[in-house]
């Protein structure tokens, strides 16, 4: 039952995006999952309210500082992952959900302030690990990358992050139509029509090797029988 946080105290650095592509693939898979909606923006929970009924997802809105240890202790028995979507800010609430945490994503666009305020991240979990002696995994996504960056210019820039002890995740986050579409139309990857999407195919590859590379560094065993055999979207009739 890991806990996965995205944080990045700049706001509009992919976050939200990054949260819903995880969170609907291991639902894909069968995992369950719930997700922690702290951001007042609540993207995440108007994405869901508009989706339907996602099997495997469940979203709890207005997550407060107070209520996120609460709502992970109440729901322990029913998840096997938990995703924090935090504030584009830095408040209390960024110290709390990352001692929650097992892992800390760090979602990084590439520009400047985005770099800041993935600093300011990373500045707090070194301070846990010095003073607190407490050592929280934690990485960062690129995301939003331009699809006509080439492999070289995108591992020179995770070379400098190595650099500097930063762990970078191997799978960067493309900008792609269906990661916005999706948000006003609601659903999953797997239920837009490719007719009306463009590459909706590479979109969908992306988040499967997104979701993989978070799998293999929290991997949660699921029996086979939970596995998925129909379609992740159940409409009332």
């Amino acid at each position: 039952m890991p806990v996965i946080t995205f944080a990045n105290t700049k706001g509009g650095a992919g976050k939200t995006t990054a949260v819903l592509l995880l969170s609907t693939e291991l639902a894909r898979r069968g995992y369950r999952v719930t997700i922690l909606d702290a951001d007042p923006q609540h993207w995440i929970s108007r994405w869901h309210e508009i989706s339907g009924n996602i099997r495997n997802i469940s979203v709890i809105d207005s997550v407060t500082t107070a209520s996120l240890p609460l709502h992970i202790s109440e729901n322990k028995g029913s998840t096997d992952y938990f995703i924090i979507d935090l504030p584009g800010d830095r408040n209390p609430l960024l110290a709390t959900a990352i001692g929650l945490s097992d892992h800390v994503l760090i979602p990084i666009q590439g520009c400047a302030m985005d770099a800041r305020g993935g600093a300011q991240v990373l500045e707090l979990l070194q301070c846990l690990a010095e003073r607190e002696r407490v050592h929280i995994a934690h990485s960062v996504v690129l995301t939003r990358v331009n699809s006509l960056v080439t492999t070289r210019a995108l591992q020179t820039i995770k070379a400098l992050l190595n650099e500097r002890q930063v762990p970078v995740l191997e799978t960067a986050i493309i900008e792609r139509s269906a990661f916005r579409d999706i948000f006003d139309c609601g659903g999953t990857l797997q239920s837009m029509d490719p007719a009306r999407v463009s590459n909706l195919d590479k979109a969908q590859e992306n988040a499967r090797a997104f979701a993989e590379e978070m799998m293999r560094m929290l991997p949660v065993r699921l029996p086979a029988s939970a596995r998925l055999t129909g379609p992740l979207i159940s409409r009332a009739a």
